[in-house]
């Protein structure tokens, strides 16, 4: 039984990797879509649009068969990570933009005209004064993708990735015993009660 949890436990480093890429590069982007579709300039507008239209009405294990079996046919090949990473980073940036544009949107107008009269330019006005607001009123939203992404890391076993729901489907099919699916199912409940209490102190941390 040891062995078997040490052996499951050893996808706890590919989904580690798998979330922490995923969260440094879709905040980023999530944000910047989020700028871009509320910007004045209507083309700009309209694409995102139909972006988070399509990556959020869409399943992402869908999307990743695309990015890791579609792909190669236009004789574009990644690496199972890197597809995996694409995919979910994609994915994730797109809901991102959606939390983002709704917290910046929820910020009152006197923000801005406060910002004007300071003599703050636009750029000046979204970067100092409406995007960290915005950043605190959308940490509830974050928290739910961070705890989604946590569990939708386990759709990688499709695409022959050792994550701890792969291991554990391995044990099952060698021990013919459904133990293993209990333990994979606790560790993913404890992570995700790890991510809940993060942002949970982050909240206190920055609530007003």
């Amino acid at each position: 039984m040891w062995n078997n949890i040490i052996y499951i436990l050893g996808g706890l480093k590919l989904i580690g990797a798998l979330y922490v890429t995923t969260i440094v590069f879709s905040l980023p982007l999530g944000i910047l879509f989020s700028l871009g579709e509320i910007s004045k300039k209507r083309a700009l507008s309209k694409i995102i649009q139909v972006y988070t239209w399509v990556f959020r009405g869409t399943p992402l294990l869908l999307q990743l068969f695309f990015v890791y079996y579609g792909l190669p046919v236009f004789g574009i090949v990644f690496a199972p990570f890197t597809a995996a990473a694409i995919t979910f980073v994609i994915n994730y940036a797109a809901y991102f933009c959606e939390i983002f544009r709704g917290s910046i949107q929820g910020i009152g107008v006197g923000q801005y005209e406060a910002a004007k009269v300071l003599g703050m330019s636009y750029s000046q006005t979204m970067w100092r004064i409406i995007l960290p607001q915005a950043l605190i009123t959308a940490l509830p939203p974050l928290s739910n993708e961070g705890i989604a992404l946590i569990k939708d890391v386990s759709i990688v076993s499709v695409i022959s990735m050792h994550d701890i729901l792969r291991n554990a489907k391995e044990v099952v099919a060698r021990e013919f015993t459904i133990t293993p699916f209990v333990i994979c199912g606790v560790i993913y409940l404890a992570l995700s009660t790890i991510i809940v209490l993060l942002f949970k102190k982050l909240e206190k941390k920055v609530s007003f």
